[in-house]
């Protein structure tokens, strides 16, 4: 981010907040007002809360790179000190003392998050990337690296890129665009940033987990190329409130956005449907503000990212952390297998050389409140025929921001979003073999809760007959086939013409390729479930399309695919 649009973003920030949390404590009845005491003791409460959940630093550093252990440390004790401040005198402050603190933690969460942009290191990554991609897919060690630059696997081959180019190279030209990927893996980002210089797309700023910026030269990388910090531990409502007014801040100076809409990775394996809007929802807030101040491209369009895997690099431990007891989820992890490089690189070359793809579809563009938009960047009514937006938040003679109205067209926003998530996935052979042996599995012991299946087993039967397997997935091809001629959804062109023994088999072969413990393997003429884990996370994939209706099952996952459904039987 150029320097004067950074100081500009964070004094509008600043001010903002300040103004909205101080009005808050003036609320017109006692009910609605929250003190300034209470805001600053959730903020102090809240921190304290962050940092018995951090990892000790100790964790990241070797002794190689002590120094930045050292810098990591007198960080730490400058923010427990700053904390301690806060804390000390929140007890004995007055009114004027309690609104100095609040504009000094404001400022301090602004400067947490605030992101950068070099160009010049963004015209350095645009030449590395390709090449550095090519030599992680070609590689089969970290030691071999250097010698596979310049000689990677084609990632025209390796990533397969595809939506509508020249309409969202158009978006980009008319207004600001949030990119809303679907979120399945930390590889993601990296996929991405290969997929956006292949579609001749400008950068994007994004949020990137504090984690990542440990790594000196991942974080360098990050901060220069417009990345701002998302401290995932931090649930103080006023960090939250900054986030969100920086984000939208960003997007009313025209600067391109990435946004996750599902927050953090997919644990069940399945498309997301419950998604977090707030980071989104700013693109509303950004409109009005372009409005008011009469801004020459005021529009603000999203374009759904649907990206689709073979083989998920962290699946054991997403769908480990599903099924634990504790609330489904811990929502950060931060030991999976993207934190271990040899894994990483295991996964990278041994998915290619079975010639696999990694699908990323680009959707059409939509406009804050959920309605399509043509390559002018005109919304259009389910009817197609051009509609003024800006009608949608006027009030009076004006436009203004109004939370409970706003907070509707988020959520027509959110089922667009989720309605090209399911339309734009393509399925690939790992996923329908998964759904045909779970399917089967679910058939044979129809009395045993989803847990228990997945946990323990279903009782006597503990392979399936090849034939039988073979017949799940000539019934699944059918309907499958059905919905992608019918736009439901997408199919690899391996899906799409393969016969079943093709599939099968592909299906095992890519199965036995890097899990340690495959989810499947044949012996003989018969197929043993050896990860039902492993199972359920792939066959999720496609939950949401009513393949259940030919076997007469429940789906597998509650509608909004965040939670386990109930026992199957009933």
């Amino acid at each position: 981010m150029r320097q004067e649009d950074q100081e500009r973003i964070l004094t509008a920030l600043h001010r903002q907040v300040m103004t909205e949390v101080v009005a808050q404590t003036q609320g017109r009845a006692p009910t609605d007002r929250w003190p300034l005491d209470e805001v600053l003791a959730q903020s102090v409460y809240h921190e304290r809360q962050r940092r018995t959940q951090a990892p000790s630093p100790g964790r990241f550093f070797t002794p190689g790179s002590l120094h930045l252990w050292h810098g990591a440390e007198r960080a730490r004790r400058a923010n427990e000190a700053f904390w301690g401040h806060v804390a000390s005198r929140l007890g004995h402050a007055g009114q004027l003392e309690q609104v100095s603190l609040l504009s000094q933690v404001v400022h301090r969460y602004a400067f947490d998050v605030c992101g950068n942009f070099d160009a010049r290191v963004y015209a350095l990554a645009r030449q590395l990337v390709p090449p550095a991609l090519g030599a992680l897919l070609g590689a089969s060690s970290p030691q071999r690296l250097w010698q596979h630059l310049g000689e990677g696997a084609s990632l025209q081959e390796a990533v397969a890129v595809q939506g509508p180019s020249e309409h969202v190279r158009r978006l980009h030209e008319v207004g600001t665009v949030i990119l809303a990927p679907t979120h399945a893996s930390n590889l993601d980002a990296v996929v991405l940033a290969f997929a956006s210089l292949q579609m001749g797309l400008p950068p994007f700023i994004y949020g990137a987990a504090r984690d990542l910026f440990d790594n000196r030269l991942i974080g360098y990388f990050l901060h220069n190329l417009g990345a701002y910090t998302i401290d995932r531990r931090n649930d103080d409502p006023l960090y939250r409130r900054v986030l969100r007014e920086y984000a939208a801040r960003t997007l009313e100076c025209g600067y391109h956005n990435l946004f996750f809409p599902g927050g953090s990775r997919s644990r069940s394996g399945a498309a997301e449907r419950h998604l977090k809007l707030g980071l989104a929802g700013s693109a509303i807030g950004a409109y009005v503000h372009n409005l008011q101040r009469q801004a020459p491209r005021p529009k603000l369009f999203i374009v759904p990212v649907t990206l689709s895997y073979q083989l998920v690099l962290e699946a054991e431990t997403l769908v480990a952390d599903f099924l634990a007891e504790e609330g489904k989820s811990r929502y950060i992890i931060t030991d999976d297998e993207f934190s271990r490089p040899r894994r990483v690189f295991s996964f990278l070359s041994q998915l290619f050389a079975l010639d696999s793809h990694i699908y990323v579809t680009f959707g059409r563009g939509l406009d804050p409140f959920g309605n399509p938009v043509d390559d002018a960047g005109e919304s259009l009514d389910p009817r197609g025929r051009r509609i003024d937006c800006s009608r949608y938040v006027a009030r009076g003679d004006g436009y203004a921001c109004e939370p409970r109205r706003d907070a509707e067209y988020s959520r027509d926003l959110g089922a667009a979003l989720v309605a090209a998530y399911a339309r734009d996935h393509v399925v690939q052979a790992t996923q329908l073999l998964a759904r045909a042996v779970f399917t089967l599995m679910r058939l044979a012991s129809p009395q045993v809760d989803l847990m228990r299946l997945i946990r323990v087993g279903g009782g006597p039967v503990e392979s399936l007959g090849l034939r039988e397997v073979y017949a799940q997935v000539r019934q699944l091809l059918l309907v499958l086939r059905a919905l992608a001629q019918n736009g439901r959804l997408r199919l690899s062109p391996q899906v799409q013409v393969g016969n079943v023994e093709e599939l099968v088999s592909d299906g095992l072969h890519h199965f036995g390729l890097y899990h340690r413990r495959p989810a499947v393997v044949r012996r003989g003429d018969r197929l043993i479930p050896q990860d039902r884990g492993l199972l359920f996370f792939y066959q999720n994939r496609l939950e949401g399309y009513g393949l259940e209706a030919h076997s007469g099952l429940p789906p597998t996952l509650t509608a909004d695919h965040r939670f386990l459904a109930g026992a199957q039987g009933g």
